[in-house]
């Protein structure tokens, strides 16, 4: 299989289906921010960090291939004329969302209680941390403005609202093992 098809040179390309779209449509945007989050996600395992944090990582890229493969699928053509679905992988499940959470619990109960925003940064490994965050919450932008259009698994929504949260929760667990200030932001009074 040749990397390159030449199909999409005029500017669009297939969806899961055989659907073509322009590659701006919301569908492409969708998933190619899905995409975008997955590779940061990898930078921050490709760090200093402990070995279970890179498994969940793993496994979290691993479920964003799901998510991608959902927002890739024309929703007319999902089922085929057997009526079995097209897509035939494992969905994002309830299991998959109560993981997250309770990595945050275990990662927020070995913390202090967060009283401020806290400014993003203090280190390299956190800095990506933050900026999988801000981009997982765009992707889940996208994501629900493509659900108000043509919806899909409400699973994903909520899988993608929690890893953003994860993604904080993780960067504050690496601020404190790596012995870095987590910085307030508090509002200047005038």
């Amino acid at each position: 299989m040749k990397i390159y098809t030449k199909t999409g040179d005029k500017g669009t390309t297939a969806l899961f289906g055989g659907t073509r779209v322009p590659k701006h449509h919301i569908r492409i945007e969708s998933y190619g921010t899905i995409d975008e989050l997955n590779s940061w996600i990898g930078l921050i395992r490709d760090q200093e960090i402990d070995q279970h944090s890179k498994d969940i990582l793993t496994l979290i890229q691993h479920k964003l291939f799901i998510v991608g493969a959902v927002l890739a699928t024309d929703p007319e053509k999902a089922l085929l004329k057997n009526g079995k679905e097209r897509l035939n992988i494992d969905k994002i499940s309830a299991d998959d969302i109560l993981l997250l959470e309770q990595e945050m619990d275990t990662i927020e109960a070995n913390l202090p209680p967060m009283t401020h925003f806290i400014l993003p940064g203090g280190h390299t490994t956190v800095s990506y941390c933050h900026i999988a965050r801000t981009v997982c919450r765009r992707a889940e932008r996208i994501a629900s403005h493509l659900n108000d259009n043509e919806p899909f698994e409400a699973n994903v929504l909520r899988y993608l609202n929690r890893l953003s949260d994860y993604l904080f929760m993780l960067g504050r667990g690496l601020s404190a093992h790596l012995n870095v200030e987590e910085i307030k932001w508090i509002p200047e009074k005038k």
